[in-house]
């Protein structure tokens, strides 16, 4: 695997080995060992699984006292995946950064705790997985509107699907 810096603090994109072959391909999704050798926190705890329909919009995502890194990845089709950093102490603090991640290009994204996530449905549907690093916790769990002015997040929708939750997320200068 090939790790990449983002313009994010500790936020990194990996990119597996792939091996195509006449019947396909196949590539290793995750390995503790390689992710220990290149000093990313491996300690997961929970998988998740996502399907959804194109322009679903899902996040800004994040636990307040018990953040959870996550490993991300998409298996069937593409979305725009966005975080943004939430950890005080940052060099990076409340900055956000976009990244396509889809079934074609194989990126995966790893988000260290204290970030928010989310994602915007580009194809007609999404399988989206993602790991971590602690255990989902619905009192503790908090959302930022999608579209907050401070963060001005070009989604590049106007109108996407969205949950009551995030429909009703909360304004970022309520969190900070």
């Amino acid at each position: 695997m090939r790790v990449i810096k983002t313009k994010l603090e500790d936020c990194l994109i990996i990119k597996p080995r792939v091996f195509p072959d006449k019947r396909g391909f196949f590539y290793e999704s995750f390995n503790t060992k390689n992710f220990k050798k290149n000093k990313i926190n491996t300690n997961f705890k929970q998988d998740n699984f996502s399907k959804s329909k194109k322009n679903v919009l899902r996040g800004l995502h994040f636990q307040k006292k018990k953040p959870q890194a996550k490993f991300f990845y998409v298996s069937l089709g593409k979305v725009l995946d966005v975080v943004v950093d939430l950890r005080k102490k940052s060099k990076t603090f409340l900055k956000h950064q976009k990244f396509i991640v889809s079934s074609q290009n194989k990126h995966q994204i790893y988000i260290p705790p204290g970030f928010a996530h989310g994602f915007l449905v580009l194809s007609e549907v999404a399988y989206c997985h993602y790991k971590c690093t602690n255990y989902y916790d619905p009192e503790d769990d908090a959302s930022i509107v999608w579209n907050d002015e401070s963060l001005n997040i070009n989604w590049k929708i106007k109108s996407p699907i969205l949950s009551t939750k995030d429909k009703e997320g909360m304004n970022l200068n309520k969190y900070i």
